[in-house]
């Protein structure tokens, strides 16, 4: 989100963004108010335009297609995502076969396997197991869409190894750590909740990952909304203990939204419930330092 803003203050709207930078409607409808203009097809944008790449990565065909059309690109890969593409790369060149676990048409996946298509096969579960099949199972490696949960990726990959015994597997966890750290936090919860609500959007992958986290580790229930309007009262019947978490990339004021709904209903007694520190920052995309570094070094010169 905050790319997509100083974008906008650098360059000025439109700033045409292919796919939702992250997976949750207000921000979405938050940078479109301010002149953000999402596409799903660089085809979409006008030429000589400048276009921003989602954080969950594109295939090395789309970096093509955007230069065909002389469109000014601004990578906002998520650099955990860049990891996997790098991993991709790498074992490909070493002629492994790559069985990348994830869900089928999320866009990450299909930029990761863009990367090297004839080399990845995609294993959407570990039901999907039984119809892997390889070249040298002595030359085979797992690799994994950032956003799953935990315990079914590890589920997946040991039915793989099962299948595979010499797989092998990436040198660093590619889970997103925000997506691993949130996952924890709401099993803690969902100990002592009655009901959890995840505040994300349905599109988001790793808030509905939540949900059914919460519900494998016993919460009675759980629901995934995108703020406290979208909350059923009914939810709360013989309810004492509300757990309230959200998705990677929910901003605050949504969850606050959620803790004064809940707080007008009774439930005002809020406990944090921390499993983890968050110290991890992000820069933004290369392509926009370079052009605020110069612009600051022209203003300086003034």
């Amino acid at each position: 989100m905050i790319a997509v803003e100083k974008a906008l203050e650098q360059y000025g709207a439109p700033i045409y963004v292919r796919h939702e930078i992250v997976h949750n409607k207000y921000v979405v409808q938050t940078l479109e108010k301010k002149g953000a203009v999402f596409v799903d097809e660089t085809a979409e944008v006008p030429e000589g335009s400048i276009v921003m790449f989602s954080a969950h990565g594109v295939a090395p065909t789309v970096h093509a297609e955007a230069a065909e059309r002389k469109l000014a690109t601004i990578d906002a890969t998520c650099p955990l995502v860049t990891k996997v593409h790098k991993e991709a790369v790498r074992f490909a060149k070493e002629d492994f076969d790559i069985l990348l676990i994830g869900h089928e048409g999320h866009e990450e996946v299909i930029g990761t396997s863009g990367e090297a298509p004839d080399h990845i096969t995609l294993v959407d579960g570990p039901e999907d197991v039984a119809n892997v099949e390889v070249r040298d199972p002595d030359k085979v490696v797992w690799l994994s869409q950032t956003t799953l949960s935990v315990d079914e990726t590890m589920e997946t990959v040991d039915a793989l190894k099962n299948k595979f015994p010499n797989l092998l597997s990436p040198p660093s966890d590619d889970i997103c750590y925000a997506t691993q750290n949130r996952q924890i936090a709401v099993k803690k919860l969902a100990e002592d909740a009655d009901l959890v609500i995840v505040v994300g959007s349905k599109n988001s992958s790793n808030s509905i990952r939540m949900v059914e986290v919460a519900l494998d580790a016993g919460a009675p229930a759980s629901h995934l909304v995108d703020n406290a309007d979208e909350i059923d009262e009914a939810w709360l019947e013989g309810v004492t203990t509300v757990g309230l978490t959200s998705g990677a990339s929910v901003p605050d004021v949504l969850v606050d939204g959620v803790i004064e709904w809940l707080a007008e209903r009774g439930y005002g007694d809020v406990e944090t419930v921390k499993t983890a520190e968050e110290s991890i920052t992000f820069s933004l995309p290369k392509e926009l330092r370079r052009d605020l570094r110069a612009e600051a070094a022209e203003l300086s010169q003034r």
